[in-house]
């Protein structure tokens, strides 16, 4: 096929974003070696965001086989913030984007200066793409820079090699970023960046789609992290088209349970588990990670372990927390009943106490049920139905389940205990927590098997 007329071919940088018409071994601009790469301008293409040369004409990809791909470009960077970088899976991805939500006040900002100062602190002088000059670019639409600068001095953050921007013009980010090229991107938040290309109104649909698309192409073709926090509605998602979640590549949910612990949790990650939580702690100094995370999840009683709890093994990601429910089951106010829980999804509860109703011969028709979860933290994973179970069963008959023992499996609607993954993990991290007994579905060292609910009762309550 002949050239298209008004194309012209020249070669760019991938590490800097450096171009020039011939082909060298190493870049002029950054000094890196074997990073120029061929690539085709098309004079008739819109120039998108951040990829303007000086003949002011766009870069056209081209295919290349997928054996001479770089492995080296899905290295990650290390945040420094152990619980951010176990969310992730290991650090942040380069060339990749990072959406973060959560509600007002619960501690975005003051993650992402924390992420930003903790980020530079990990750089070594020639990690970057630049050398010694890697910079953080920290875009702020919503403080001035003098706010910023506090609450960084109030938590005793290192400030050097970060920038600050105050604006929410996408043009300003784009200058800023051509002009220093930086490691890491902090946008805090996208909801305030605009540009006049997608309308005349911040915040809109089309303005995060754009906004957002146009950020996450500039860190794709560098060796750079972005990170966007995200406003989020009253129910607790993300605000904004589903389209913005499709964008990048990690969606991290911050959520709280009190005014002092934090719970960062991955809803999507291209490039590890979805399973981690990482535990913070709030403090005069910042979000500090909590060292010791089973300590949030029990209640340290002195006196004899109350009707309606019951403590779970409750695996997250790749650590074992054990977790106290408690239930709560009162007369029904009115001629409809109701289930009261926040941590734990209401069918899951109705669907539990069906099965004691029907295999157990409890009446919960006419009782207003409640449930909570010790600490404040969501449990999903089926592995909590038998001590759910157990919990409901207690605060019914108003009879107090022993002490130091933990109770795990799945519930079928049969009344079975079925059996749950991991069960020697959870059986060992509830014995070395000071547990004695542990109720399960398979008979293993350390563990009573149970194989239906009514086993269940008969050994937990006698």
């Amino acid at each position: 096929m002949a050239k298209k007329k008004g194309s012209s071919t020249f070669f760019k940088c991938s590490s800097c974003g450096y171009s020039q018409p011939r082909w060298m071994g190493r870049c002029p601009d950054c000094g890196e070696w074997n990073t120029l790469v061929e690539c085709i301008a098309d004079d008739s293409a819109t120039v998108p965001f951040g990829t303007r040369s000086a003949e002011g004409v766009r870069e056209r990809a081209r295919p290349l086989p997928l054996s001479a791909v770089d492995p080296a470009l899905g290295t990650r960077i290390i945040t420094g913030i152990s619980e951010l970088d176990r969310v992730l899976g290991g650090g942040a991805v380069k060339r990749s984007a990072v959406l973060i939500g959560g509600e007002p006040g619960i501690g975005k900002s003051t993650l992402l200066i924390q992420t930003a100062s903790a980020v530079r602190s990990q750089l070594a002088p020639g990690q970057g793409a630049s050398g010694a000059k890697a910079r953080v670019l920290y875009v702020s639409g919503e403080e001035a820079a003098s706010q910023i600068r506090a609450r960084a001095d109030r938590l005793e953050l290192e400030k050097d090699g970060i920038e600050i921007l105050c604006s929410n013009r996408l043009d300003d980010i784009e200058n800023a970023l051509n002009a220093l090229n930086p490691v890491c991107v902090i946008i805090d938040s996208i909801q305030t960046v605009s540009s006049a290309d997608a309308g005349p109104v911040p915040g809109t649909v089309n303005q995060l789609k754009y906004c957002a698309a146009e950020l996450t192409a500039w860190v794709k073709e560098r060796d750079a992290v972005l990170f966007m926090s995200a406003h989020v509605t009253k129910d607790g998602s993300i605000a904004g088209p589903k389209a913005l979640e499709h964008l990048v590549d990690t969606v991290i949910s911050f959520e709280q349970n009190d005014d002092r612990v934090r719970f960062l949790r991955a809803l999507k990650n291209r490039f590890g588990s979805v399973d981690e939580l990482g535990i913070f702690s709030m403090t005069e100094k910042g979000l500090v990670p909590v060292e010791d995370p089973s300590a949030l999840f029990i209640v340290r009683r002195s006196g004899a372990i109350p009707a309606g709890t019951a403590v779970v093994p409750v695996f997250e990601g790749s650590r074992v927390f054990m977790v106290e429910l408690q239930a709560l089951t009162v007369p029904a106010k009115s001629a409809i009943t109701r289930v009261y829980s926040d941590k734990i999804d209401n069918a899951r509860v109705s669907r539990v106490a069906a099965v004691l109703e029907k295999r157990a011969g409890l009446r919960f028709s006419d009782q207003d049920i409640y449930i909570n979860v010790a600490g404040g933290v969501r449990l999903t994973e089926s592995a909590i139905d038998a001590a759910l179970a157990a919990a409901l069963y207690s605060a019914r008959t108003d009879i107090a389940p022993p002490e130091k023992t933990a109770v795990t499996g799945e519930l079928s609607l049969a009344g079975e205990i079925r059996p749950v993954n991991r069960l020697k993990q959870r059986a060992k991290a509830a014995h070395t927590l000071g547990f004695t007994r542990v109720l399960g579905p398979e008979k293993e060292e350390d563990i009573i098997a149970v194989s239906d609910i009514q086993s269940l009762i008969k050994t937990l309550f006698r």
